[in-house]
């Protein structure tokens, strides 16, 4: 028997359609019965990816006693927290206003008819275990206590609604003055929080913090701050190390479950690797590691072949088990599909771990005898006391002196034993895959594939990014407005804050790596609706949700940074740089007033606002614009001496035969010269420049003008 959840498109709601439980997806039809017959809610919220989501469907939605509880005594919804980020943010807070405690995923509350929650937790056993309740106990005792309790639970209904109020950031009266204060409290809150042996912020379970991280990277490169260049560094070295990143295949976990970054949480998320790509490739300009510029490579090619699906001879390529199956279904060609599984076969970790005695099997000895010492195999198992999960344990200068080989032998032994592995791992039962296209995760990985393309000279990247771009706006845009996800031939839901500032913020980025008007067009269209459907005009700063959006029991406007970055701080940022580059100036002004609502935040809660900061900082400072125009040929050369520069600077390559320009952009070509270029702050430009070396000074770029790559 299948439920309500069968004509879905979420994997994550498929893989439910064929539970006991009587599941319905969010909407009217679950929202009216549960009125209908004055049952409470039970409200489930998770995703495809989440390892505690299998373990308590496995235990309780797959068991037919407990099905038979819920389906008695409730209206059961499931969510996907992926699609309805709107709902998630909202019973997140709930059920923390509830608790005291944060909330996480599976996130199981239970609400009355009319949304409001009143009791709720996260995972639940089946039955007690560890000092938690078992879930068969507790749903007759909270159906019983919302009969039994009405009066109690309306009082606190009330309540949560004024909480919720609460939560909105106030406007004040006095217009606040902009200073740099900001900016110096949050390095110091994060030098505070600052691990400096293993990297990373706080303690375990340890996450990737990639927006603090572009915020230090920014310290350095606007202010030459060296401690803040280390924090970022020095972090960004000590997870490429680790075991949270696939040493094999490229790519970061979600999280790590140590401080040391050896075992991960093993889902990959599109949204952690997006802003790690772009954060590698900025950190080898400040740097030159080449350990860096490997992670952005490894970490690109695992983009390409996972997670951005092409046709070779007719058939789709990468990931070969994915969430739900993809026979006759149509092969999306562009967008970026969404996560990778922490389990396979049931088992979390089971495809990227490793038995020694497997891997010596594999490899020629001298191959082993380099990856054994390079990945910790002579070691205890650092993963269930039994398996090895490949981190790098010494330094491979190191392994080679040890060995009495040179360092390019051991480089080539290393290389041979990782091909070995990694084709070795290809014939393993892959982790599932979640194959919707969400327009927000794809804005992010938009701009990281169109940065890192640019650093590193990879037209592949660009193109990447450049398709995944066509995509959405052939797919997820209609009538003028954003749609939130894609699925098997089915773009659906109103599109979300995070949407149209994610999707805009990497339009300006991949417009630096290739000019196309289109995608002009397409970051002033999405900008307008920014405007018109998400602005708060009274109080300034942007709804999560639209103007004409569901109405649900609280319509947030987030300021702080979560595991994405904040969409009203990457909406701010995003309108300053279209408005300077265009000189519109209701895309300013928009800017400061979200900026001028939110200071007060900014100022008490530095280091967890860090967008928030850069557009901030960019108020303060606004954004150098270098336009290029001339042939193709030099242009790239000009481009190209230029990235050594600021990452923050707009560079626009724009060749001679473009027509349709608009009036910022259209600067009179050279008769005489290949290239001419105007270097602008805010609306005013310097005179044209024609020699690149003097381009080079104005920029304050030092070194060669010749291909750093």
């Amino acid at each position: 028997m299948l439920n309500h959840l069968v004509n879905e498109t979420s994997p994550y709601l498929l893989q439910h359609a064929d539970n006991p439980v009587d599941w319905y997806p969010w909407g009217e039809e679950a929202l009216t019965l549960a009125g209908m017959q004055n049952k409470p809610i039970l409200l489930s919220v998770g995703y495809s990816a989440c390892h505690w989501c299998h373990v308590m469907a496995h235990e309780s939605f797959e068991d037919a006693e407990v099905a038979a509880m819920m389906n008695q005594h409730f209206v059961n919804i499931k969510v996907d927290r992926e699609e309805r980020p709107d709902l998630d943010q909202i019973y997140q807070t709930a059920l923390y206003m509830l608790t005291q405690r944060h909330g996480g995923w599976p996130l199981t509350l239970f609400l009355t008819p009319d949304q409001k929650p009143f009791f709720g937790g996260t995972y639940f056993p089946k039955a007690p275990r560890h000092g938690l309740p078992g879930f068969l106990d507790l749903l007759p005792r909270v159906a019983e206590a919302y009969y039994a309790r009405g009066t109690e639970i309306e009082k606190q209904s009330v309540s949560l609604l004024k909480s919720f109020a609460n939560l909105l950031p106030a406007k004040t009266t006095m217009t606040p003055a902009f200073s740099t204060q900001p900016l110096d409290q949050a390095l110091a809150e994060l030098r505070d929080r600052f691990d400096p042996v293993n990297g990373g912020f706080g303690d375990a379970p340890k996450f990737l913090h990639p927006t603090e991280l572009e915020f230090c990277l920014r310290r350095y490169f606007t202010t030459g701050n060296e401690e803040a260049l280390g924090m970022a560094t020095n972090t960004l070295q000590k997870m490429a190390e680790g075991g949270i990143y696939d040493q094999l295949g490229g790519g970061f976990c979600r999280y790590s479950t140590d401080r040391y970054w050896h075992i991960p949480h093993f889902e990959k998320m599109l949204y952690d690797n997006a802003p790690l790509l772009r954060l590698y490739a900025d950190a080898w300009l400040a740097t030159g590691n080449a350990l860096f510029k490997r992670i952005v490579e490894e970490t690109a090619e695992w983009v390409l072949r996972e997670m951005q699906p092409r046709r070779e001879g007719g058939t789709e390529t990468g990931n070969k088990e994915s969430a739900t199956s993809t026979e006759n279904t149509e092969v999306t060609q562009g967008g970026y599909y969404s996560t990778l599984d922490a389990d396979s076969e049931n088992e979390e970790g089971k495809f990227y771990v490793w038995d020694r005695n497997q891997i010596a099997q594999i490899l020629l000895p001298e191959e082993y005898a380099v990856i054994a010492s390079y990945y910790g195999l002579s070691r205890s198992p650092n993963f269930e006391q039994k398996h090895w999960n490949l981190e790098i344990a010494q330094p491979l200068a190191e392994v080679a002196l040890a060995a009495d080989i040179s360092d390019e032998e051991a480089q080539q032994w290393l290389a041979s034993a990782r091909r070995k592995l990694f084709t070795e791992r290809e014939l393993r039962v892959h982790p599932g895959r979640d194959e919707k296209i969400l327009t927000s995760w794809n804005g992010l990985m938009i701009k990281g594939m169109a940065r890192a393309g640019r650093v590193f000279g990879r037209a592949e990247w660009v193109q990447s990014a450049a398709l995944a771009v066509d995509f959405i706006r052939s797919t997820l845009w209609k009538d003028n407005r954003l749609l939130a996800t894609y699925k098997d031939g089915n773009a659906h839901l109103n599109a979300y804050l995070d949407d149209y500032a994610f999707l805009l913020d990497g339009l300006l980025e991949l417009m630096q790596a290739e000019y196309r008007q289109a995608d002009l067009d397409f970051a002033i269209a999405l900008a307008d609706v920014l405007l018109e459907q998400f602005e708060d005009r009274q109080a300034g700063g942007f709804f999560f949700t639209s103007h004409d959006h569901e109405k649900l029991i609280f319509r947030p406007k987030p300021g702080h940074d979560n595991v994405t970055p904040s969409g009203n701080g990457v909406a701010a940022y995003a309108l300053q740089r279209l408005g300077h580059l265009l000189g519109e100036f209701r895309y300013l002004q928009t800017a400061e007033r979200a900026l001028e609502l939110f200071y007060s935040t900014i100022s008490r809660q530095a280091s967890s606002c860090c967008s928030f900061l850069v557009a901030l900082e960019q108020s303060l400072a606004p954004p150098q614009v270098v336009i290029l125009r001339g042939q193709m040929h030099a242009l790239a050369e000009w481009r190209q001496a230029l990235v050594c520069g600021s990452p923050y600077t707009l560079i626009f390559a724009l060749h001679a035969e473009l027509a349709g320009l608009p009036l910022s952009l259209n600067k009179p070509m050279a008769t005489d010269k290949a290239v001419n270029a105007w270097v602008c702050h805010g609306v005013k430009c310097l005179p044209e420049i024609s020699d690149l070396r003097e381009l080079l000074r104005v920029c304050e770029i030092q070194g060669k003008i010749e291909s750093p790559f």
